[in-house]
């Protein structure tokens, strides 16, 4: 099973009570390895109360977190640019 930028979206924004916006950018990774196992490549924009007072890793965790039942296969890469302000 793909997964979708907006299914990515959806999860992210309810689970964080987040401001999300998601690129998929699976088509720049055209036969790595990840993505010929079917595993999708997103950048993830993310602006979130939950994030107000943590680091940068503690952040990306909970991001992590949010999705981990997909970074087994459904997502092979995820960047994330995670802040606590809506810039």
């Amino acid at each position: 099973m793909s997964i979708t930028a907006d299914q990515l979206q959806a999860r992210l924004a309810e689970r964080l009570q987040a401001e999300v916006e998601v690129v998929d950018e699976s088509h720049l990774h055209a036969g790595h390895a990840g993505a010929r196992e079917g595993g999708r490549h997103f950048r993830v924009k993310i602006r979130s109360a939950q994030f107000e007072g943590l680091r940068t890793l503690a952040r990306h965790r909970l991001v992590y977190d949010a999705v981990s039942d997909w970074m087994k296969k459904e997502i092979h890469a995820l960047a994330i640019d995670a802040a606590d302000t809506p810039n």
